[in-house]
Formats: structure tokens, sequence, C-alpha cells
């Protein structure tokens, strides 16, 4: 139990601390550790396959391809589009209103009893399959249209960064 809560005040702290950085390469190296957190949740539920995936997907991959954009557009530095003073103070409260506003809204919602998995139903799929065929059949065969979906838009976003890249040379 203390481990439980060890991960989640890193994983709070480390998500705080992202958006209230205002340097792009702090904010990214702790979204990192705010995903070493979440992968070390992961082991304590027994999830052990979906721990590593964190770590090496979005670790890894995804926080190594913010990096490099962020090192390309040269976001380090501050420049005219910084919203400071009273306007960036509004849009904040606005923001966090906002979002306040739909987290009451999804408190109150009553999820139907027919959402709601039976205990046990991850651990009965990971002792008669594993868990990497848990995870993976029901990636390739229910949701097989959605990954490919975010496939292509991966695809396009990396595009994208290389046409931004190639523009400022």
């Amino acid at each position: 139990m203390t481990l439980f809560y060890l991960f989640a005040a890193i994983a709070v702290g480390a998500s705080l601390l992202v958006i209230a950085q205002r340097n792009p390469m702090y904010s990214v190296l702790l979204l990192i550790a705010s995903f070493g957190a979440l992968s070390g949740l992961y082991v304590l539920l027994d999830a052990p396959f979906v721990a590593v995936i964190q770590i090496i997907v979005y670790a890894g991959a995804i926080m190594v391809l913010f990096l490099f954009v962020i090192m390309l557009l040269n976001l380090g530095r501050p420049g005219p589009t910084d919203i400071k003073g009273p306007v960036g103070v509004l849009a904040a409260v606005v923001l966090a209103g906002a979002l306040l506003l739909q987290l009451r809204v999804l408190s109150a919602a009553q999820l139907p009893s027919s959402i709601q998995l039976p205990a046990g139903t991850v651990a009965a799929l990971q002792q008669q399959q594993g868990m990497v065929a848990a995870v993976a059949n029901p990636l390739f065969n229910a949701y097989l249209v959605p990954f490919e979906i975010a496939s292509v838009l991966l695809l396009a976003a990396i595009v994208g960064a290389v046409v931004l890249a190639k523009r400022k040379l």
C-alpha cells in the first residue's frame, strides 16, 4: 500500500509540475517521470506487460519524438505568442473551470452495469492465454481499424515534423 501512495504521489506531482514549467524541455522530462510512476502503478496492479509497454512506447519513443520536435522548432525560448499577464490568468481560470465542470458531470453520471467487468476477468485471461495474447487479441481483432488510424495519424505527424524541419534550412 505504501508503494501505491508513493507512485501515485510521484505521478500527480510530476504531472502538476509539467504544466507549471515554463521551459518545455523540463516539461518533457517531468512527463517521463510521470510515465515511470504510472508504470510502477501498473506493476502493482499485476500488469507487467502494460508497464513495460508504458516505458518503451511512451517514455521511450513518444517522448523522444517530443524532444526532437521541441529542439527542431526551438521552443525553448519564449516568443511573442506567449500568453502573459491578466489574459493568461483569465485563460487559465476559464480552462480550469471547464475541466472542473467536465469532471463534475462525469462523476455524477452513472455507468450502466453492462460496462462494469466482473472481478478477475483480466487475471483469468492472463492465466488462459498469457498477458501478451490477452492484450494483442483485442488489439488486432476488435480494435484493428482504430489501431491503423492511429498509425496513419502518427505517420502524418512524422511527415509534418520533417517538412517543418526542412523549411528551416
